[in-house]
C-alpha cells in the first residue's frame, strides 16, 4: 500500500505535453483579461484544463477522438448541471444517475472511464453554480471551445510529423527487441518485448484503414517485429537446449548470429526515432545470412537464423524507407466503421455487465448512492462550495482497494499541501489579477508535467489551482481554501466508508481474471494449429488478457488479507503459464521460418488433448469442483500419455516440435495441479 502511494513513475513526466497544455488554459484567462472578459476566459480555461487530461502523445487520429469526445461531454455537462442545479432534488437524482453512468463506463476501458469521470465533475460543479438556460448554452460552447483550443495545440505538428508517433512507438519496440536478446529471460517469466510490442500495436491501430505508402510501411514495420521476437525467442531456446546436450560449436555460432541481430534492432530502432543508421548494417546481415548457412548439426536453428536475416533485412529497407516520411502528404482512404456497429458493441458489453456478479455494475452503483450523498449532504447543511465533496467522492472511489484507499490518502494529503502553498501566496504577495494568471499556468504545468507520475503532485497542484481560478471571480482565497479543505475531508471519508461497507475484493475477481488468460491462450493454440491467418490478432488478445492478469495480481498485492501463501500460488501460476506461452510461441516461429512445414498429422490428437485440458482448466477456475472433472463431467486427458504416443508415431523426427511439446505437457500438468489446489 505505502509503495502504492509513494511511487513516482518517471515514464509519465512529459514536459512538453504539459507546456501546450498550460497554453491552452493560460491563453483564454489572458484574452479574457486583455479585452475585459474575464468571465468568458475564465470558462474557456476550464473546457481546455478538462480536455487537457486527455491528452497524450498517442496517434494523432486516437487523440483527437479522445479530445473531442471529452469536449463535448464536459460542455454537455457544463450546460444540464447549470440548468438543473436549482432544483436540489433534480441535482441529487442527476448527480446518482451520471454517476451509475460513469460507473459502467469501466467495463468500457480506462479511456471511457475517465472521459465519463471528468464530465461527472463538471456536471457537480456546475450544479452547483445555477444559471439560465440561455447563460448556460453559452457557457457551454465556451467550455467546449476551450477544448477545441486545446485539441489543436496538441495536433498541431500533425501537418510536418503526422507519423510521429508510430514510428517512436515502433523505434521503442526495436530498441526492446535488441534488449530482449542482449538479457537471459528464464520461461517462467513473460516473454519479453511485451509492453513495446504492446504499446506498437495500439499506435498502428489508427492506421488499420490508412492505404498510403507510409501507412503500408509502418504496418509491415510492425509485422516483421513481432515476426523477429519470434525468432529470436526460438532461437535463444534452441541456444539453450545445445548447451544442455553439449552440442559443440553451435551454441557459440548462435551467439555471434543473435549479436549480430541485437546490433541490427538497435540500427532500426536509431533510425525510427533520430534518422540515424549505420552504414555497416547491410554487411552484417550479409555475415547473418552466412552464419545461417553453417550451423552445424542443426536445421530448425539455420531456418530460424535464415528467416530472422531476411526480417531484419526488411527492416531495415522498410525503415530507411521511412525517413522524413512526416514532411511527405499522402490521401488517407478511411472507410469509418459505421456508428450502429461501435454503438452495438459498446451496448453489448454493459448489457453484460448490468449484473450483481459484475465489478463494473458494482462500482457503479456504490458511486452512484455515494454521489447522490454527497450533493444531498452539501445542499442539507447549507455548506460553503459543496460540490468539492461529490468531486472528490468521483475522483477517489474506484473498482478496487488498492486505487481507491491510496487515491483518498493522496487526495487528503496533496489537497492539504496544495492549500497551504496557495495560502501562503495570498497572504505574502496579494497578486494582482495579471500575477494570478501567471501562478495559474505554473500550477497547470506542475499538473500536467508531474501529476501523471503520482497523484499526490496531481492533488496538490489541482488545489493551487483550483484556489487561483475561484480567486479570478472576485471570491476572496481565504474562504475558498478553508471551504476546499473541509468539503474534500469529507468527500474522502465518504468515498472509503463506502467501499468499508461494499467493498469489490480483487480476490474474488482473480479466478476469472485466470479463466480468461487461458481461454485466450487456447484460442491462440488453436489458430496455431487451425487457422494461421489469425495468428496475429490472437497473440495480441492472448498478450492483453496476460497483463490484465498480471495487473489484477498487483491489485490483490495491496489488499488487506492478500496472504504470501496465496501469491505465491498465484505467482507459481503465472509462471508455468508463461512457460506454456514460451513453448507455443516457439512453435509459432519454428512454422513461420519455413513456410513449407507444416504440423503433422500425429500430432493432432496431442494438440487436441492441450485444447481439451486448457478448457477444462478455465471451467474449474469458473467453479467445477471435481479435481479430474470439468464441465458435464469431462475427464482431463492424459497430456504425459498422449507426448508418449506423439513421440513413438513418429514425432521425434521433428526435434523443436517434440521439445516444445513437451514443454506444454509439462507446464500444463503444473498448472493443474496448482489450480485445484488453489481452487480447493
Amino acid at each position: 500500500m505505502w509503495k502504492t502511494v509513494t511511487r513516482v513513475e518517471t515514464g509519465k513526466i512529459i514536459p512538453w505535453i504539459a507546456l501546450r497544455n498550460t497554453i491552452g488554459v493560460a491563453c483564454p484567462l489572458v484574452l479574457g483579461l486583455l479585452y475585459g472578459q474575464l468571465s468568458a476566459g475564465l470558462v474557456m480555461c476550464l473546457g481546455a484544463l478538462n480536455v487537457s487530461f486527455s491528452d497524450g502523445k498517442d496517434p494523432y487520429q486516437q487523440r483527437v477522438r479522445r479530445m473531442l469526445t471529452a469536449s463535448f461531454f464536459c460542455g454537455l455537462a457544463l450546460v444540464i448541471g447549470s440548468v438543473t442545479g436549482r432544483d436540489p432534488i433534480a441535482a441529487t437524482l442527476l448527480a446518482g444517475w451520471w454517476a451509475f453512468g460513469a460507473g459502467m463506463m469501466v467495463a468500457l476501458g480506462t479511456t471511457p472511464a475517465d472521459i465519463a469521470t471528468v464530465s461527472l465533475v463538471v456536471l457537480v460543479v456546475f450544479e452547483a453554480q445555477p444559471m439560465e438556460p440561455h447563460k448556460a448554452l453559452l457557457s457551454g460552447l465556451l467550455a467546449y471551445g476551450g477544448g477545441l483550443f486545446q485539441t489543436l495545440l496538441s495536433v498541431a505538428s500533425w501537418f510536418h510529423q503526422r507519423y510521429e508517433p508510430e514510428r517512436r512507438a515502433l523505434g521503442e519496440l526495436y530498441a526492446g527487441l535488441k534488449r530482449m536478446i542482449e538479457e537471459h529471460v528464464d520461461a517462467s517469466e513473460a516473454p519479453p518485448a511485451t509492453s513495446q510490442s504492446s504499446e506498437a500495436g495500439k499506435a498502428l491501430s489508427s492506421l488499420s484503414r490508412d492505404y498510403s505508402l507510409e501507412g503500408e510501411r509502418y504496418r509491415s514495420l510492425l509485422n516483421q517485429a513481432e515476426r523477429a521476437r519470434l525468432g529470436i525467442l526460438a532461437i535463444k531456446r534452441l541456444r539453450a537446449r545445445m548447451r544442455r546436450e553439449s552440442v559443440q560449436g553451435s551454441p557459440e555460432v548462435l551467439d555471434r548470429a543473435l549479436a549480430i541481430a541485437a546490433y541490427t534492432c538497435g540500427e532500426v530502432s536509431r533510425l525510427l526515432l533520430r534518422d540515424a543508421v549505420s552504414i555497416n548494417v547491410a554487411a552484417q546481415l550479409d555475415l547473418l545470412l552466412a552464419i545461417a548457412k553453417v550451423i552445424p548439426d542443426s536445421p530448425d536453428a539455420r531456418f530460424q537464423v535464415a528467416a530472422l536475416a531476411g526480417q531484419l533485412r526488411s527492416a531495415v529497407s522498410l525503415a530507411s524507407h521511412s525517413i522524413g516520411a512526416g514532411q511527405r502528404a499522402f490521401e488517407r482512404q478511411e472507410a469509418k466503421k459505421p456508428l450502429a456497429l461501435r454503438l452495438t458493441s459498446s451496448l453489448a458489453i454493459l448489457r453484460a455487465n448490468l449484473s450483481l456478479h459484475s465489478a463494473a455494475f458494482r462500482h457503479a452503483l456504490r458511486l452512484a448512492c455515494c454521489m447522490a450523498i454527497g450533493v444531498a449532504l452539501g445542499r442539507a447543511f447549507g455548506l460553503l462550495r459543496p460540490y468539492w465533496i461529490p468531486m472528490t467522492i468521483a475522483i477517489v472511489l474506484k473498482p478496487d482497494f488498492s486505487t481507491t484507499f491510496s487515491r483518498g490518502a493522496l487526495r487528503a494529503a496533496g489537497t492539504y499541501a496544495g492549500l497551504i502553498v496557495a495560502t501562503g501566496l495570498f497572504h505574502v504577495m496579494h497578486p494582482a489579477a495579471a500575477l494570478q494568471i501567471v501562478f495559474l499556468a505554473a500550477f497547470t504545468f506542475l499538473c500536467r508535467c508531474f501529476g501523471p507520475a503520482n497523484y499526490g503532485i496531481l492533488t496538490a497542484a489541482v488545489s493551487g489551482l483550483v484556489v487561483l481560478l475561484v480567486a479570478l471571480t472576485g471570491v476572496a482565497p481565504q474562504e475558498v481554501i478553508v471551504a476546499r479543505g473541509l468539503n474534500t475531508t469529507i468527500g474522502g471519508l465518504l468515498a472509503l466508508v463506502a467501499y468499508v461497507v461494499w467493498p469489490t475484493w480483487e480476490r474474488e475477481q482473480l479466478p476469472e481474471g485466470m479463466a480468461a488468460m487461458l481461454d485466450a491462450y487456447r484460442q491462440y493454440f488453436r489458430a496455431l494449429t487451425r487457422a494461421p491467418s489469425e495468428l496475429d490478432t490472437l497473440r495480441l488478445a492472448g498478450r492483453l488478457a496476460r497483463t490484465n492478469m498480471e495487473a489484477s495480481v498487483e491489485r490483490y498485492r495491496a489488499e488487506p488479507g492478500a496472504s504470501a501463501d496465496q501469491l505465491e500460488r498465484l505467482m507459481s501460476m503465472l509462471a508455468s503459464s508463461h512457460r506454456f506461452a514460451h513453448a507455443v510461441m516457439t512453435i509459432e516461429a519454428e512454422l513461420a521460418a519455413n513456410l513449407s512445414r507444416s504440423i503433422p498429422p500425429e500430432f493432432s490428437r496431442y494438440f487436441e488433448a492441450v485444447d481439451r485440458t486448457l478448457e477444462l482448466l478455465a471451467a474449474t477456475l469458473r467453479g467445477a469442483s471435481s479435481r479430474r472433472s470439468g464441465p458435464a463431467g469431462g475427464e482431463f486427458p492424459d497430456l504425459r500419455e498422449a507426448h508418449t504416443e506423439l513421440l513413438q508415431s513418429g514425432g521425434s523426427a521433428f526435434t523443436l516440435l517434440a521439445t516444445e511439446t513437451d514443454r506444454i505437457a509439462n507446464s500444463l500438468n503444473t498448472l493443474r495441479e496448482q489450480i485445484t489446489g488453489w481452487m480447493a
